[in-house]
């Protein structure tokens, strides 16, 4: 079965304010002892979501008007840190189906691609202006068009691009490279008993 391809993505948004978001603030290095990525959502924002007790803080990601938002707003320098892939894990387990922001680290994006979520950049009067706009309404509708370079909200667009190779593999449903290996196992296996690497 060949991966789908990604061209839009549609749902509410929901702004987590702040520059330099690095991945310990996505997921606590505490909750990556972990055999699968299953369970990591809960563990999104973390410490920033609750107090040491496990009751809410207050946070946009704890706010019930934001409950299932599946577009996440985000300021410059998204997922810096460390390369630990577990931080879009815990975000693509939260709901987050794709991430705007004003910049990505750039491990952290690669990570974003291959597990199908779209991380697209914008500018940061753009990125104001949707959050404003979320905030007054949080059920609008938001769609981030990776084919056309494009997000828009109820009759308002703009620009919003992603890197070219990104991009073309999530539209043409090429993002993740080990699932391609798994799916060309027959051919791969065919091609290693020519070449004499297996019998």
């Amino acid at each position: 079965m060949a991966l789908a391809k990604i061209t839009s993505v549609s749902g509410r948004a929901v702004h987590v304010p702040g520059a330099d978001i690095d991945t310990d603030r996505i997921i606590p290095a505490r909750f990556m002892k972990c055999v699968t990525f299953d369970g990591l959502g809960e563990f999104a924002f973390y410490d920033v979501r609750k107090n040491e007790d496990g009751s809410d803080k207050q946070h946009p990601l704890n706010e019930p008007r934001f409950k299932g938002a599946s577009i996440l707003l985000a300021d410059s320098n998204f997922g810096c840190g460390s390369s630990r892939e577990h931080a879009p894990q815990a975000l693509y387990r939260f709901g987050f189906r794709a991430v705007i922001a004003q910049s990505f680290a750039e491990i952290f994006f690669g990570n974003c691609t291959t597990l199908g979520i779209p991380c697209v950049i914008a500018s940061e009067a753009d990125i104001k202006a949707l959050s404003d706009a979320v905030n007054a309404d949080p059920t609008l509708e938001v769609t981030v068009d990776v084919a056309n370079d494009q997000v828009r909200y109820g009759d308002k667009s703009f620009k919003a691009s992603s890197a070219t190779t990104a991009k073309e593999a999530l539209i043409t449903g090429h993002w993740d490279p080990i699932g391609e290996l798994l799916e060309a196992k027959d051919d791969v296996a065919s091609k290693m008993k020519a070449l004499g690497w297996a019998a």
